[in-house]
């Protein structure tokens, strides 16, 4: 702990230690209202008001792909009264963009990685092909071809497909979009050939046959499809990819109310409402410690980087 919190900042009581929190609570979430991260931030600062006595309040602040609400986090007092949170996309796009404005593991602390989800490599019903290793045979005999969509360059999904290029040897044209919605849709009405979606966003597609899927982009198959294959074990050995959220702090808070911020999140993510509620939408529960999700950042940020040098993608 104490190496995460070189630069602890002393409080007056009764605010560090079992006064915390003394007032309200902001959890900024650096996206629009609706998705799933505000959905799952909404639902856990409800339990963690009851919890802790005081307000939680969600504030979204979206715009320039998280970069507005973490720069707010980032500079915000560090006194636990403040979080943020952050997703696997966030350290994908420092990959494609080294020069934001904020450094994740410089200007934040981390609290705990909170959940873990798979993509689901799904297609248009009208490409025949009906397993991974079909589609890899059809992407080889029409290399640059197939298409797939994604919510912007320097997304996770955008580097999903990426990749799966690379793991697979083979070659796919990347369409970008202005969000995930959007790019599922194009999906769905045979504009382009496919896209690493959530379970959430899919599911209702697949089991009214507008969609075909075909792998969980998971290194074990997902609870909330047990049937789908994992791509790895479909054809592209050592693939994976999951999306997760997490919650930082401004970087200096100090280690009490970290532990304090830690023991409130991680208990109520083990509460059975918010279990049953993240299972249903296909998220699993991690709760893991700062210092590993302090480690699990640090790896997300060396793979993204890897990828983007080996696929050839543009930096700007």
């Amino acid at each position: 702990m104490a190496a995460l919190m070189v630069a602890a900042v002393f409080l007056p009581a009764p605010v560090a230690g079992q006064g915390f929190p003394v007032r309200p609570v902001r959890i900024i979430v650096p996206l629009a209202p609706g998705g799933g991260v505000d959905i799952t931030a909404r639902a856990m600062a409800q339990r963690l008001s009851s919890r802790w006595g005081q307000p939680v309040v969600v504030d979204n602040r979206s715009g320039g792909t998280g970069t507005i609400g973490l720069e707010i986090a980032a500079r915000a007092m560090p006194d636990g009264h403040t979080v943020t949170f952050v997703t696997g996309s966030h350290t994908a796009r420092p990959a494609t963009e080294p020069n934001l404005s904020y450094d994740l593991l410089r200007d934040l602390a981390p609290i705990s990685q909170l959940t873990r989800q798979s993509y689901v490599l799904v297609l248009n019903p009208g490409l025949p092909v009906r397993s991974v290793r079909e589609l890899l045979a059809l992407a080889q005999e029409r290399p640059g071809t197939l298409t797939y969509g994604s919510a912007g360059i320097g997304s996770l999904q955008h580097f999903s497909g990426a990749l799966f290029g690379i793991a697979s040897a083979t070659r796919l044209l990347h369409v970008p979009y202005k969000g995930g919605g959007p790019a599922l849709a194009d999906v769905v009405a045979g504009h382009i050939s496919m896209v690493f979606a959530t379970p959430l966003e899919s599911l209702p597609h697949i089991k009214g046959g507008r969609l075909r899927a075909l792998a969980v982009t998971s290194s074990h198959r997902s609870p909330a499809m047990p049937d789908l294959p994992t791509v790895a074990e479909s054809g592209a050995p050592g693939y994976e990819v999951t999306n997760w959220y997490g919650v930082m702090a401004p970087r200096s808070t100090p280690a009490d109310l970290v532990v304090a911020l830690h023991k409130g999140f991680v208990d109520t993510l083990k509460s059975p409402e918010i279990a049953d509620r993240l299972a249903a939408d296909g998220v699993e529960p991690v709760g893991s410690s700062p210092e590993e999700f302090h480690r699990h950042i640090e790896a997300e940020l060396r793979k993204w980087r890897g990828v983007v040098l080996k696929a050839g993608i543009k930096v700007q």
